[in-house]
């Protein structure tokens, strides 16, 4: 399986919350994984803020920045390009899409220019709904 690995689905893996295990166990499986520079920086932001409000402390902050590094190494990351940001810019199927999601939707359509078997890893239902519009296939089942 090749997948674009969307932030809500790297989170949950991240910082072990609900479907953490099911998600690991795709990202283990997969047979690429594409993700984005808005990926990485959503998931750093969230470290962050996590350090910040004292929910996670600074040595569970920087286990998880080598884990979630160690992981990106191996992923294919995208970049914003011009043809990303037009896209994001441009409506949805199922509007009002947010900012951030119609970034991670432009990232998941570019993915699946450059390899058109991709599927979104997502947990985020607003995602899920417009990408299923986009016709992009889905992962996990839900």
């Amino acid at each position: 399986m090749i997948l674009y690995a969307e932030s809500s689905a790297v989170l949950a893996w991240l910082l072990a919350q609900e479907h953490a295990a099911e998600v690991g166990n795709i990202l283990a499986e997969a047979e690429l994984i594409l993700s984005s520079d808005l990926t990485l920086l959503e998931c750093e932001r969230v470290l962050v803020r996590g350090s910040a409000t004292g929910e996670l402390s600074e040595g569970e902050v920087t286990n998880r920045q080598v884990i979630l590094r160690t992981a990106a190494q191996h992923w294919m990351l995208l970049g914003f390009t011009p043809a990303v940001i037009e896209r994001a810019q441009r409506p949805f199927p199922n509007e009002p899409v947010r900012t951030l999601d119609a970034l991670h939707l432009a990232f998941a359509l570019e993915a699946k220019r450059i390899i058109p078997e991709v599927r979104l890893l997502s947990l985020d239902r607003r995602i899920w709904e417009t990408a299923r519009q986009l016709g992009l296939e889905l992962t996990p089942q839900q």
